[in-house]
């Protein structure tokens, strides 16, 4: 353990928890160091709309709504719910096809991807910032009996 970390730090890679059983890859690159990221997200929450179809032909994409929520009690007994809203985006062409047949507004999915930042340009020509989850997996549940 203690020549690998040696070995880091002459790298120019600095652990944070130097005796723990976390590790840091490198990996060069042209003379350039490279290390490991990750951008994982996992959401459980409800379809806020059904999907819609966009893009083109070649390169469709598939969007919903995804509701999550979360309760928190003041000190005067109060419950407030708060309703957290993401865009959910499907690349994949057999998870796109599956999403845009059977995925139905109000149904409750467990969603994993990755996070992505970009912008929209609005018809009125505003730019905006948005938040999209690029889907890599989703898990359907089926309604309970009487429920949607």
């Amino acid at each position: 353990m203690q020549g690998n970390l040696s070995r880091l730090v002459r790298n120019g890679v600095r652990p944070l928890l130097a005796k723990s059983s976390l590790h840091t890859t490198t990996v060069n690159y042209d003379s350039q160091v490279s290390e490991k990221t990750l951008n994982q997200v996992t959401l459980l929450g409800r379809v806020g709309a059904d999907p819609q179809k966009r893009g083109t032909e070649e390169h469709p994409v598939i969007n919903f709504p995804l509701a999550t929520h979360f309760s928190y009690k003041y000190e005067s007994g109060d419950v407030l719910q708060k309703t957290d809203w993401h865009r959910i985006s499907v690349f994949r062409p057999g998870l796109r096809d599956t999403v845009y047949k059977f995925l139905k507004k109000g149904q409750r999915v467990y969603v994993t991807g990755k996070l992505s930042y970009g912008e929209i340009k609005l018809d009125d020509g505003q730019v905006r910032s948005a938040s999209t989850v690029i889907a890599d997996d989703i898990i359907f549940f089926q309604p309970q009996s009487g429920k949607t």
